[in-house]
């Protein structure tokens, strides 16, 4: 998987040994031969490494509030963390009493997680949708009550202070950068705690963090119930990286640069992304941008100034980023100058963006850049299996990380995937139950998604994402649905139409599905763009209801059975709700969350006549 075929860009990645074994039950059991290489024992002992070796090298980076950029080195991240860990074990935080934060990405977020990861303290980070979406603020209740900590953090503390309010105790004092809360909460300004003098309490407290450490919790999203608490210990999160380095060895050549806007709430940049920037030493600039037609234009702007050598995104936001640079010739110019790879996940990509993203790096530096996936989940730190060959198309996730043992068991007609590694969570914070449900009699972790081999029986080609098995359904006639493949397909299908799609139809004769509209592309479609047109005008034009149905028709003509074939669809009017689990901050959709909260809108595509409805066969009547 190391090879780099004519026309790509050279780039140094990992050189994998693959073995495995098929098992009398019909389990596949695959593993790489070569080892995991030793790694640290405790992420922040690669902050006083780079800080030695480095000093000045800036280690993040965020626009200040004049536009410019404020640039943190690790010089100073070192000495900032003894100052706040001395702060937090003077607050008397524990494992028991962790760090509570609030609020979105910064600096001071980031230094305040690290410096509590170094003596030994976990910190959880949350949607910050939680506190400042939420009506009843239900999810931030259940969070509190499992954790039970001991301070709470947000940037900006007013904006907060209604959920604070609502549901922090009063003997829980309130860190803030700016804007303190003024409510009878304890508040302590950022400035007077990085006053605080180390003592050799530092010390004494990082001496006792090891690999089996809390390093922090990472929530689920809830869907049917409580967020639960993921455990990440140091283990997972240094072994991840090593084998992160090992996959991406050209990091080991030159320090990593990323433009990044994914939240550390989520494990994909929470760890993955965050410590990439750290543990080898590069440069993270946060990104205030959002994968949406408004919150893009910041994306954009970073993008014109910095240019990564490692970029992830997720399938809406490479959408905009592409229409951006097919006008934009600077934005694709500093965009692929320096990169080295592109990697799209939390949903498929469509086919139509991979194409033009390969096409615009061919354009713009004469070669293509490498754009992959891979699988894992928060579970996992995430890092588990990952595609470093080029592809014809996307989906293939590849094969399992150094020292990851993967195991694929029959199941309803699929191949369920189970993990085993350093880097897998030990559990479920104070949840004995739901953690001994996670594992099985291996102790390999179920994750919960199905693969399919790219070329059967050959594990080194790589595997094809095979969707949720949750997320699986039967029709009335018994025959079961792929729903994750049928989606990643409808969308390619719907050629930019729409974002992402949910598929209905259990116990019902034929499938339907709910449309995710992408409005740029819609509005592309009318005279002036719709100029004057309301989103919910422009989804019910004639002209956009005459074109859905087109590629509806297409989508029905090339499928082979009523397994796959998508029957019927409405477009969503009312936006998805990150307060209500249906869509995440990384904007990936939630279809379980998604069918529980609008069953009026499954009930109208398959029980109704409603006018909303739209079928292959208008395209059809409109010949």
């Amino acid at each position: 998987m190391n090879s780099t075929p004519d026309g790509v860009r050279a780039v140094r990645l990992w050189e994998p040994h693959l073995a495995w074994e098929e098992r009398p039950d019909g389990a596949t059991v695959i593993w790489r031969e070569d080892p995991l290489p030793a790694h640290a024992n405790r992420i922040t002992d690669r902050v006083f490494h780079w800080a030695h070796l480095v000093p000045d090298r800036p280690w993040m980076a965020q626009r200040d509030a004049s536009g410019q950029w404020r640039r943190a080195r690790y010089g100073e991240l070192a000495w900032t963390i003894e100052k706040i860990g001395q702060a937090l074990l003077d607050l008397n935080l524990s494992l028991d009493r962790p760090v509570l934060i609030l609020s979105g990405n910064s600096i001071e977020h980031a230094m305040l997680a690290l410096a509590a990861q170094h003596v030994g303290v976990p910190s959880a980070a949350v949607s910050p949708a939680y506190s400042l979406l939420s009506g009843d603020h239900a999810k931030l209740r259940d969070i509190v009550e499992l954790i039970s900590p001991g301070l709470v953090f947000a940037q900006e503390g007013l904006p907060f202070q209604k959920a604070i309010e609502a549901v922090i105790g009063q003997d829980i004092p309130i860190l803030s950068v700016s804007k303190p809360v003024t409510s009878p909460h304890e508040a302590i300004l950022w400035e007077e705690m990085i006053k605080t003098r180390p003592g050799p309490a530092v010390a004494a407290a990082h001496a006792k963090v090891g690999p089996e450490t809390v390093a922090k919790f990472l929530f689920t999203s809830g869907t049917t119930g409580s967020p639960k608490a993921v455990i990440q210990t140091q283990q997972m999160l240094c072994a991840n990286q090593e084998m992160i380095l090992d996959c991406y060895a050209f990091m080991k050549d030159e320090p990593p640069v990323l433009v990044d806007w994914a939240p550390w709430n989520h494990t994909a940049s929470g760890n993955k992304a965050f410590n990439i920037a750290l543990y080898h030493g590069g440069t993270y600039y946060i990104d205030d941008g959002k994968p949406t037609p408004k919150g893009m234009a910041e994306t954009i702007r970073n993008l014109k100034e910095i240019s990564p050598t490692w970029y992830f995104n997720v399938p809406a936001g490479f959408e905009l980023l592409v229409d951006a640079m097919e006008v934009d010739t600077a934005l694709r110019e500093t965009f692929f100058r320096n990169l080295r790879l592109m990697m799209y996940a939390g949903a498929g990509l469509g086919l139509h963006t991979w194409r033009r993203l390969k096409t615009l790096a061919e354009e713009t530096v004469g070669e293509r850049v490498l754009l992959t996936t891979g699988l894992g989940s928060t579970e996992t730190a995430p890092f588990s299996l990952y595609c470093t060959e080029e592809q014809d198309v996307p989906g293939n996730v590849g094969i399992p990380a150094r020292g990851v043992t993967m195991k694929l068991v029959p199941n309803s007609g699929k191949l369920e995937l189970r993990l085993k590694g350093p880097n897998i969570t030990p559990g479920y914070w104070r949840s004995p139950e739901l953690t001994e449900k996670a594992f099985d009699e291996e102790g390999f972790y179920k994750i919960g998604d199905a693969l399919r081999f790219v070329v059967p029986g050959d594990p080194t080609k790589g595997f094809y994402f095979d969707g949720r098995i949750a997320e699986n359904f039967k029709l009335r006639t018994g025959t079961w649905v792929a729903v994750g493949p049928l989606r990643a397909q409808l969308i390619d299908q719907m050629q930019g139409l729409v974002r992402d799609c949910v598929i209905t139809g259990e116990n019902e004769t034929e499938l339907g599905a709910l449309l995710v509209p992408y409005q740029p592309a819609l509005r592309a479609l009318l005279p002036e763009n719709g100029e004057g047109l309301s989103d919910e005008d422009v989804i019910d034009h004639p002209v956009i209801r005459a074109a859905i149905a087109e590629r509806l028709a297409v989508h029905a003509a090339a499928a082979t059975g009523s397994a796959t074939r998508v029957m019927r669809a409405i477009v969503l009017r009312r936006p998805l709700g990150m307060d209500k689990g249906e869509v995440t901050d990384k904007g990936s959709v939630n279809q379980r969350a998604v069918l529980l909260q609008r069953p009026e809108l499954v009930d109208m595509l398959h029980k109704s006549g409603s006018p909303r409805i739209i079928t292959p066969q208008m395209q059809e009547s409109s010949l």
